[in-house]
């Protein structure tokens, strides 16, 4: 079956509009209503691209009041959601992954262990999660086909160009 993609561009100067972007791509998410997997969101693009300052304004769509830190130590993190047909929203850092297992230089313990140790797969087909994988490319192989690919391009100190494909 062939899917067509949407293709959106914005740039954002600033990180409250990055912010307001993500805020904005969550609530619509959440209006979208059900599907039969998990909406998975995977964020690609450089170190300082505006990811995680994207996912902080995704989270506060989403009605997360806790803060959000990129989780590349933990490399997972689970927040419950209040809402009837979304129960959780997970945001996976697979910065320190490589080839679906932990960088040569990171132990058991900081790293998480290999994306298996972590459900992904199990985690993705639940439709009432939202996951949002940042540095995808590193466990494409366990990523569904009707992903939203959001790409960050670092333009200067405050602006970014975020593509969104969905």
């Amino acid at each position: 079956m062939l899917i067509k993609r949407m293709l959106t561009k914005r740039i954002t100067k600033n990180f409250k509009e990055t912010q307001k972007l993500g805020e904005n791509a969550a609530k619509k998410i959440i209006k979208n209503g059900s599907r039969k997997t998990a909406v998975v969101l995977a964020l690609s693009g450089d170190l300082g691209g505006g990811k995680t300052t994207f996912l902080q304004g995704f989270a506060r769509g989403l009605g997360i009041r806790e803060k959000i830190l990129s989780p590349t130590f933990v490399i997972q993190k689970r927040f419950e959601l209040k809402n009837k047909k979304l129960k959780n929203f997970y945001h996976i850092d697979c910065y320190r992954l490589k080839n679906n297992k932990p960088a040569r230089n990171a132990s058991h313990s900081d790293a998480g262990g290999d994306i298996s140790e972590i459900n992904v797969k199990e985690i993705i087909k639940n439709p009432e999660n939202i996951v949002a994988i940042e540095w995808p490319e590193r466990i494409k192989s366990a990523l569904p086909q009707n992903i939203i690919l959001i790409k960050f391009k670092f333009l200067n100190e405050k602006g970014r160009e975020i593509t969104v494909n969905f």
